[in-house]
């Protein structure tokens, strides 16, 4: 089966200053892909390679089977919808509004919505639970809320991939299992690949089928949570104690930090 994304060779410069170093990968059709690491190793500046934001120095990236090089604009917004880390509240559009940019890429030149638009819209707010707040400001949300109108824009667009930026960055814990259940729900029912970042090594074991731990732009470890959650690579890869033991939900590693206050209780 044609990967939803093959990363081959990739690497990625900022001037001099290189990020990226060789990366080789595949994420399979339908999959839950979560990139995880520690700051300033390279995820969003992955994240958006594979989008197509930024152009990388060497290596390929495909999209289900074709170089990314090759999409037209519009078409590679068709298969693939980017959900950001930020998204500026100062502006004055309601939630239908936002929803709807992500019908763009198949509007035709003249750029109208047709009624067919508006239900794709309504469609995607009602999944995302937020067709109650379509007259409402952006400004006037919660961060739970402006999250999923964001996941709304993105599902507007049809795409068969779907990237997100730490959705559940500075989120209670209540709204970041909605927002991963969210996810979850879109992956199995609609056959969505979706890949983001997470600094939450558990909510990433919880879901990834597939986790790519980075350290300095150069891949630690690959597999799933049980192979890429371990003592040895996370040590490795952040730097500092922890305890990895069983989740007594799920057959994966939970990942504990061990302030120093409590490190003699290790035995270390």
């Amino acid at each position: 089966m044609i990967p939803a994304v093959r990363v081959e060779n990739l690497g990625v410069s900022y001037g001099k200053r290189a990020i990226l170093h060789n990366l080789s990968f595949q994420i399979p059709n339908g999959s839950f892909f979560i990139i995880i690491g520690p700051n300033s190793s390279g995820k969003t500046t992955l994240l958006k390679t594979m989008a197509g934001v930024v152009k990388p120095q060497q290596g390929v990236v495909e999209i289900l089977g074709k170089p990314l090089a090759d999409y037209a604009k519009k078409t590679l917004a068709q298969k693939i919808a980017v959900v950001p880390q930020y998204t500026p509240t100062d502006v004055p559009f309601k939630v239908l509004e936002v929803v709807l940019m992500g019908r763009s890429p198949h509007l035709s030149l003249a750029g109208l919505e047709q009624k067919r638009d508006l239900e794709i819209a309504a469609a995607a707010m009602a999944v995302t639970r937020v067709d109650h707040l379509a007259d409402r400001r952006l400004d006037q949300l919660s961060g739970g809320e402006l999250q999923r109108v964001v996941i709304a824009r993105a599902l507007c667009q049809q795409p068969r991939l779907i990237m997100l930026d730490e959705p559940t960055a500075s989120l209670d814990l209540a709204h970041q299992v909605n927002i991963m259940d969210l996810l979850e729900g879109l992956r199995e029912e609609r056959g969505l690949t979706v890949i983001m970042i997470s600094h939450d090594v558990n909510l990433a074991a919880m879901y990834g089928d597939q986790l790519l731990l980075l350290k300095e732009g150069r891949i630690v470890s690959l597999g799933t949570p049980r192979q890429v959650l371990t003592y040895a690579e996370l040590e490795q890869a952040y730097d500092c104690m922890l305890l990895v033991d069983d989740n007594p939900l799920r057959d994966v590693p939970r990942v504990t930090l061990v302030p120093k206050k409590f490190r003699h209780q290790l035995d270390c």
